[in-house]
């Protein structure tokens, strides 16, 4: 796997033009939701996703380098409706979701709060400072905890600690991979990734574990591919076959490393991770139809292809 070359291909994405000036997360959540509100610190991208909790994109104060996608009205949320959790890592080890950012507002449209390693992305540019680190998505877990706890921030009792999940593409699967023993993870979702055969192809400050860290997975596990073109294909399908002690799915659709991240509404990577969170952190059966049967949903979807380890339809 030769990640210099995914390095070198990053591509421009458009990231919504800001019409309207405000320096409330909140007050944004009363602004209309067609039109993209910004600040310093937060946006509305895709008239906040197509779920039925319009999502905005912002930096919290109380969390530097990383970014934060979530329902714009909070007031939904509580004891008794909880939000669960992501923790998302980069491609290429970058430090900012630039290139994922569609994605992961469509994932919290449909009630999740997703903390993302990295600062917010601001314009059309790729981020080009410093790399990321594995320990940020353990910082984004542990924020969400004391965040919950805080009687003065506006999640206060409103996340589903419970139901955390970690997740990642690339470099960022390979940082999913390395945190996978945290006993606060529900699941885990490797996109584009998996451990090296051959760590030869591996950029310098990557993780690289060995392949026996997969035995510390103690959670269901999906991995989300591009096909044989990608390039993380491989290693991903070899992590997949490795897995028989926790329920494993592996789901390809033909569009090689890049994925759908960029796409509106983050195309048919969003779908597919979004089904699996809500079977997984809220229990919802009719999305486990996706994953689970002879004829799973996810293979029925056009283009498609699906494995899965028995483990899957005993969940």
């Amino acid at each position: 796997m030769n990640y210099k070359l995914f390095l070198a291909a990053a591509c421009a994405l458009t990231v919504a033009s800001c019409s309207k000036q405000n320096t409330s997360a909140e007050a944004s959540a009363a602004e209309p939701q067609n039109e993209a509100v910004c600040s310093a610190n937060q946006r509305i991208v895709e008239e906040g996703g197509t779920g039925p909790y319009k999502a905005v994109m912002l930096e919290e104060p109380t969390l530097q380098a990383h970014t934060v996608f979530r329902p714009q009205d909070m007031s939904k949320f509580g004891a008794e409706n909880p939000l669960p959790v992501l923790v998302w890592g980069n491609g290429a080890c970058t430090n900012s979701p630039w290139e994922h950012y569609k994605f992961l507002n469509e994932i919290a449209s449909h009630g999740f709060v997703v903390v993302a390693t990295g600062f917010m992305p601001r314009n059309d540019e790729p981020y080009r400072g410093e790399m990321s680190t594995t320990e940020q998505q353990i910082e984004s877990i542990d924020w969400a905890v004391a965040m919950n706890a805080d009687d003065k921030s506006d999640y206060y009792q409103k996340l589903d600690l419970d139901n955390i999940a970690a997740a990642g593409m690339s470099c960022g699967g390979l940082q999913t991979l390395f945190n996978c023993a945290d006993p606060r993870l529900k699941t885990i979702m490797i996109c584009n990734s998996g451990l090296f055969i051959n760590p030869a192809g591996a950029i310098p400050g990557m993780p690289m574990p060995e392949k026996s860290k997969l035995d510390e997975i103690h959670t269901p596990v999906i991995y989300i591919l591009g096909g044989s073109e990608d390039i993380a294909y491989e290693n991903g399908m070899d992590d997949f076959h490795r897995i028989k002690h926790v329920p494993a799915f592996a789901a390809n659709y033909p569009v090689g490393h890049g994925g759908t991240y960029s796409q509106a509404h983050g195309g048919e990577f969003s779908v597919v991770a979004t089904a699996w969170l809500q079977w997984q952190l809220k229990g919802d059966q009719e999305a486990a139809k996706m994953f689970q049967g002879e004829n799973c949903g996810v293979a029925q979807r056009e283009k498609w292809t699906a494995e899965k380890n028995d483990l899957i339809d005993k969940e």
